[in-house]
């Protein structure tokens, strides 16, 4: 696999339907719901990385998303990397993914969360549909083969991983929500712990012309020129940009994704898919940088106080 920046078209849904299916089934069971765009993202990602058995990836700017989750599934030990703490994560999660903290503080124990969830009769009847996933897991047979473990940790520094000690890292949508100028920061942290020959799997937001913020996201979405920049990829890196226009329109016409969009779209008018109107103001794109056998070059020394999300 090589450098590239691909621009996702929405042909990928047909071309990886059986990887399509697997994600919506695995996303119905665990009761998640998918970005408008994650479908694509995913099925990219999934279509980069072949087989993962075995492997050692970091999901960079995780939270509780689905791409963890079917790592895992499919063998994989990933690292679940979000400065947004997932310390109470559900027991339903625990149990078929085998997830552990990666220090003590990542993860409170599980026996203290059922504590903490009963001992509340407001808060239990909040959460009766979480509480009764947790009590099903209990007793649910399904068991990935993977693991996850989880970190609770800012992109910029990933001081518990060492060196050239992971296989693939992969960033669903969440590069984006850097600064600009502390991307270059966060993407080589991300190289550091990325063995020789690995590779670095980001979608973020297209750009035609200039960078541009998209505010209700709060994600920046980038040329062609900006994103081999901040990656620092060749000149010679393949781009499908030339190809924006019809890309773009393909997408904006996209029934399946414009059929799906998740339910919690519909309750907010300060969301990518204001009160559930499909109306695409960006194209999601893929960047894959794999890691040269001479190691990685800091572009940035400075470690900034913002990170993933």
């Amino acid at each position: 696999m090589n450098d590239k920046i691909e621009i996702l078209s929405v042909s990928l849904l047909e071309q990886h339907r059986p990887t399509v299916r697997a994600l919506k089934r695995l996303a119905s069971s665990l009761g998640l719901e998918f970005g408008w765009h994650y479908l694509l993202d995913l099925t990219w990602m999934l279509s980069q990385l072949r087989s993962v058995k075995g492997k050692r990836i970091v999901d960079a700017g995780a939270g509780t998303g689905i791409m963890q989750w079917y790592l895992a599934e499919q063998g994989a030990e990933v690292i679940s990397v979000d400065r947004t703490s997932r310390a109470k994560l559900p027991l339903y999660f625990r149990n078929r993914y085998h997830v552990r903290g990666l220090r003590p503080q990542d993860l409170i124990p599980g026996a203290q969360l059922m504590r903490d969830s009963w001992s509340s009769p407001s808060r239990l009847r909040r959460e009766i549909k979480p509480q009764a996933r947790n009590l099903t897991a209990m007793a649910d047979p399904r068991r990935a083969a993977g693991r996850v473990v989880v970190y609770n940790q800012d992109l910029h520094d990933l001081g518990e991983l060492a060196d050239a000690s992971i296989d693939a890292v992969v960033a669903v949508s969440a590069l984006e929500h850097n600064p600009p100028e502390h991307l270059p920061r966060v993407v080589s942290e991300l190289l550091r712990v990325l063995k020789p020959g690995g590779m670095l799997l980001a979608t973020l937001g297209t750009a035609r012309d200039a960078d541009w913020l998209h505010v209700a996201s709060q994600g920046w979405c980038y040329t062609e020129a900006s994103l081999r920049r901040l990656f620092d990829l060749p000149a010679g890196t393949p781009a499908n940009y030339d190809d924006y226009d019809a890309l773009f329109d393909a997408l904006k016409r996209c029934t399946e994704l414009r059929e799906n969009l998740a339910s919690f779209y519909y309750r907010s008018g300060d969301n990518g898919m204001p009160w559930g109107q499909w109306d695409p103001q960006y194209m999601p794109v893929g960047v894959c940088k794999v890691k040269s056998d001479d190691g990685w070059q800091t572009t940035d020394n400075s470690r900034p106080t913002t990170n993933d999300k």
